[in-house]
């Protein structure tokens, strides 16, 4: 009997203490009383126990309601982000709408201020071979595009139509190497050609004899003499002069006016010079055909 209490003195003292409490709240639980030496040393026991399952319980309630709140947090900055992204997109494509609006005021003001009709096209297409510096058009030979036509924006000179199909065409740039130009000095006048130089270099200024009047920055125009391109059209700025002492002509380069790799709509306009008969529209030779 003294051994199975030794064994289980600790289970026996645990009950003790939890039994006293309530058999005292039942024999004196109806009237009150002052607290004795063993309700003090039991309180004192049992309210570090206490507190700590309240303290344990507080915290799990608080951990769960934060964790609740973060997930609610972080599927709101989601659904911002998202909202986010979609107006700068919607932004983006604003600003891109009221940049190609700003080029086409530019290209009507342009078609308004000209006599010629002009085709507008759009750049669909690049040849990225630098001995043939091109651009494909979403304009051909079924919309009056013919090959020799000038190619122009509002801002000056594009090249010229290498070749048309019935949907499509290739422009030459004034820059490729087998470009040449007739060109003037805009403020005093004076004649020569600009010839393309290929490999992202400017214009070379020919033609142009050493004591004519031509300077750095000076605007270069077309002449009109060339038979191809219309008087007027700029074509870019006289950069790097040079007048050596000996021969007859001067070196210059010529910075062109408009930046092939930026253009994305240009204007084809008519040959002052006709490149053989314009070919009959598609219902006309559909008719002949059935002839």
């Amino acid at each position: 009997m003294l051994a199975l209490l030794k064994r289980q003195r600790e289970l026996i003292v645990v009950a003790a203490l939890l039994l006293y409490p309530f058999v005292t709240y039942l024999t004196h639980g109806h009237r009150g009383r002052e607290i004795n030496l063993v309700d003090r040393v039991v309180l004192g026991v049992t309210s570090p126990v206490a507190r700590a399952l309240v303290w344990t319980c507080d915290g799990i309630g608080d951990t769960v309601s934060s964790y609740g709140a973060l997930r609610g947090v972080r599927a709101k900055n989601l659904e911002l982000s998202t909202e986010n992204s979609q107006l700068r997109a919607e932004v983006n494509s604003l600003r891109e709408q009221s940049a190609e609006n700003e080029r086409l005021r530019k290209a009507v003001g342009y078609v308004e201020a000209t006599a010629e009709k002009e085709i507008a096209a759009r750049i669909i297409g690049i040849n990225p071979v630098a001995s043939f510096l091109s651009l494909r058009l979403n304009r051909g030979e079924s919309d009056g595009v013919r090959a020799g036509m000038p190619v122009v924006t509002a801002d000056g000179v594009v090249g010229r139509v290498k070749r048309a199909t019935g949907g499509a065409s290739d422009v030459e740039l004034i820059t490729d190497q087998a470009s040449k130009v007739a060109v003037l000095v805009q403020r005093s006048r004076v004649r020569a050609t600009a010839a393309g130089r290929g490999g992202g270099h400017p214009l070379a200024l020919e033609n142009a004899v050493r004591t004519d009047d031509v300077e750095e920055g000076d605007q270069m125009i077309t002449s009109g003499t060339d038979g191809v391109f219309p008087k007027g059209l700029v074509v870019g700025r006289v950069t790097a002069v040079q007048r050596k002492q000996s021969g007859m002509l001067l070196s210059a380069g010529i910075l062109p006016a408009v930046d092939s790799t930026r253009i994305e709509e240009v204007l084809v306009v008519p040959a002052l010079v006709p490149f053989g008969p314009a070919p009959p529209p598609p219902s006309a030779r559909a008719a002949e055909r059935k002839r």
